[in-house]
């Protein structure tokens, strides 16, 4: 197989490698594409390392067709179209992944654009739905709506049944957070930011925060937070250390929670996967939630489409085509 290899400088080249095979309980995927995200930068840089035992290979997400199937493995088969949640390895030509991992592409869904739903939607409904508890009644603000999660979270909460505000940068980009199902979308240039938040929620705030900010978002969520909210911070692009008003958390009654998806054991993600299978992927088979691709690259193009990620100009998620 051929896999992209992080250079001592920076690089990404494509090399070849010796084809995964399949251990127990996994399957080994024929890769169509894989999502390109941002921990797939921090890794590159040394940060955000693969767990003891998984590969060290760029991509936390593919989707392709099962090649070969391993021991102890049940309901897939040789042929299966599928879209996996890794722990690393996706961009390659082949992964090897666990089963319970897995979920099966649609036939309305193209096989390339499943390769953007993995790591989104198990990012999204995890914070939200099983730490967050957020109730289709409630209010969720999902920051940076025009990115790889937050356009999927939008979806998500939309279909779930609950009010959606979220946050993108300039009129374009709030507009299209609408048209995915957003009830309220605030361009996060504007000067009074935690006003409009507050003014599209009643003046309570949001029940769940999906916080991609960090410490740069800190003061502003706690201001927006609702009567025992919940902010969930998934992401530091505004700084990693921060200063909050603990005054501020307890007259709200709050509560602040950091999730890293890629560290959780292999059960309790397969437990994840399968509550999605079962309560969302109905969703994304009618065509409710849907992919959002913003470009696509070749496997051997990785370093160009890092340097598109950084430079923020992707509404939706980025692709590696094989």
């Amino acid at each position: 197989m051929q896999a992209i290899h992080v250079t001592d400088d920076s690089t990404l080249e494509l090399r070849d490698l010796p084809d995964p095979p399949p251990g127990a309980g996994e399957v080994v995927i024929d890769i169509a594409a894989a999502g390109v995200n941002r921990a797939d930068l921090l890794q590159v840089s040394g940060g955000h390392l693969p767990p003891v035992g998984e590969s060290d290979v760029l991509g936390l997400e593919c989707s392709g067709t099962i090649s070969a199937v391993g021991e102890h493995t049940e309901g897939w088969q040789v042929g299966d179209r599928v879209c996996a949640l890794l722990a690393g390895g996706g961009y390659a030509t082949k992964v090897a992944a666990p089963a319970g991992q897995l979920l099966p592409v649609p036939d309305s869904l193209d096989l390339v654009e499943a390769a953007s739903l993995p790591e989104s939607v198990a990012t999204a409904w995890s914070n939200m739905v099983e730490l967050a508890h957020l109730a289709p009644s409630g209010t969720v603000l999902v920051h940076g709506g025009s990115g790889g999660v937050g356009s999927i979270a939008i979806q998500l909460a939309h279909a779930y049944g609950s009010r959606v505000v979220t946050t993108a940068g300039g009129p374009e980009r709030t507009e299209r957070c609408l048209t995915l199902g957003a009830d309220a979308a605030i361009d996060h240039r504007s000067d009074d930011v935690a006003d409009q938040i507050l003014a599209a929620t009643d003046g309570r705030g949001a029940d769940v925060i999906l916080d991609v900010l960090g410490a740069g978002g800190l003061d502003l969520n706690i201001r927006v937070l609702a009567e025992r909210g919940r902010l969930m911070i998934i992401g530091v692009l505004d700084g990693g250390v921060g200063e909050i008003d603990l005054r501020r958390l307890l007259d709200r009654s709050g509560t602040i929670t950091a999730a890293k998806l890629r560290t959780r054991s292999r059960a309790s993600k397969a437990a994840l996967i399968a509550d999605i299978r079962e309560r969302v992927w109905p969703w994304v088979a009618d065509g409710v939630v849907r992919p959002v691709v913003a470009e696509r690259f070749a496997l051997e193009d990785a370093g160009d489409a890092h340097a598109a990620m950084r430079a923020g100009g992707a509404f939706g998620k980025i692709l590696l085509t094989t």
